[in-house]
């Protein structure tokens, strides 16, 4: 699970994130990430009821990102907000193909070290 302050919870902080961010989407994932003033990387996921109506299958979507993204938290730079736009395709995919999604994304964006 992601420490408090690795999350992006306020809504004015992801309308910042959607206004100055610079996006990536490809056919299951969007990408938005706005550089910070803090010394943490931060995350947030939005998932809408169109991909399931069933909170249990969005929560679960949402979990799997998470870990995703706790797992390479020290290889990222510090210092941004990156926002996950769940799109309805990821229902096709696993837990792998949903790795390599996010890799491609977060490369795309250049928040590698």
């Amino acid at each position: 699970m992601l420490k408090k302050g690795n999350r992006i919870s306020k809504n004015k902080e992801f309308d910042r994130v959607f206004k100055a961010g610079q996006s990536f989407y490809s056919k299951v994932l969007g990408f938005k990430a706005a550089p910070t003033d803090l010394d943490a990387f931060r995350l947030g996921v939005l998932i809408n009821t169109k991909i399931s109506k069933k909170a249990v299958v969005r929560n679960r979507f949402k979990r799997q990102i998470r870990q995703i993204i706790q797992n390479r938290l020290d290889k990222l730079k510090p210092g941004y907000d990156l926002v996950i736009i769940v799109l309805p395709l990821i229902l096709d995919k696993n837990f792998q193909e949903l790795e390599k999604n996010i890799e491609t994304g977060l490369k795309r964006l250049n928040l590698y070290k």
